[in-house]
């Protein structure tokens, strides 16, 4: 064996283990800002949101609220949702659900309103959800609470629905800060959606078939009735369909550290 070779031996043996160290780094960094990512993602959705059946402008709309347990030590009892006042909602109604009654709550306006050439004085201005003992959501547990409203305000308009979430601690947890462009995501952002182009007039979204009696409000009006919808006694326990936001999540930035790790390693074996 000639000098030369045994050299060039040598020094393939000393490379290949720095080699394999670092592609070993490199992909280790990779998994673990897929994991980063990861809790960043289910840290964002695990935030109290709303998802609007439909935002035509004119229309009605079903509005879902998807409500967390963030509490490790305590139980979420009651959530209240707060109707926005500069467009009031001048139908609104609650989607029943065992173990949790429901109470629609009225109030003056801050200001008169016209709406469809009607002159409103009082709206629709809380909606809030109360568990029995059976109900109250524990700990890695969700619920969705269900309205149907109308009619949506005209297109381009944020309608902000804040939420506060109470716990059996005394807690009180409120979801009402607004976000702001440029800026990171607040720690409690208040559900919010913005009203699209109004749809054709026969295809505005009904009312939910399922709801409660409509507290509708009528223009002028002086009552001080509230509208209570009582939800079934049953201690069935309520079965929540899977939510599969994590898992999606995970995987695909599962996927993306894959890709990274291994582009990494083939720029490294070609060195």
């Amino acid at each position: 064996m000639t000098a030369s070779t045994t050299r060039a031996l040598k020094s393939r043996t000393t490379k290949t283990p720095a080699l394999k160290a670092s592609a070993l780094k490199t992909v280790t960094v990779a998994a673990a800002a897929a994991g980063l990512m990861v809790l960043g993602v289910g840290s964002a959705s695990a935030h109290v949101h709303v998802d609007p059946a439909s935002t035509s402008a004119g229309g009605f709309s079903q509005l879902t609220f998807r409500v967390p347990n963030e509490s490790e030590t305590a139980k979420t009892t009651k959530v209240t949702v707060t109707l926005p006042t500069a467009t009031p909602f001048t139908s609104v109604s609650v989607k029943p659900m065992d173990g949790w009654t429901a109470k629609i709550t009225e109030a003056a306006l801050p200001a008169p309103v016209t709406v469809e050439g009607a002159k409103i004085t009082r709206a629709a201005a809380t909606v809030t959800w109360t568990a029995d003992a059976t109900h109250q959501l524990g700990q890695h547990e969700y619920q969705t609470f269900s309205i149907s409203v109308g009619r949506l305000p005209d297109a381009g308009t944020t309608v902000s629905l804040p939420a506060a979430q109470t716990y059996s601690d005394g807690t009180v947890v409120n979801w009402n800060q607004p976000e702001t462009a440029g800026k990171p995501e607040p720690e409690h952002p208040v559900p919010s959606f913005v009203t699209t182009a109004a749809a054709d007039e026969h295809s505005h979204a009904a009312p939910a078939a399922a709801a409660a009696p409509a507290a509708d409000t009528a223009a002028d009006t002086a009552s001080t009735d509230t509208a209570d919808t009582s939800a079934a006694s049953s201690t069935t326990p309520v079965t929540a369909a899977p939510d599969n936001t994590f898992g999606i999540a995970g995987l695909g930035a599962g996927l993306l550290g894959l890709a990274a790790g291994t582009a990494a390693l083939v720029r490294t074996r070609k060195r």
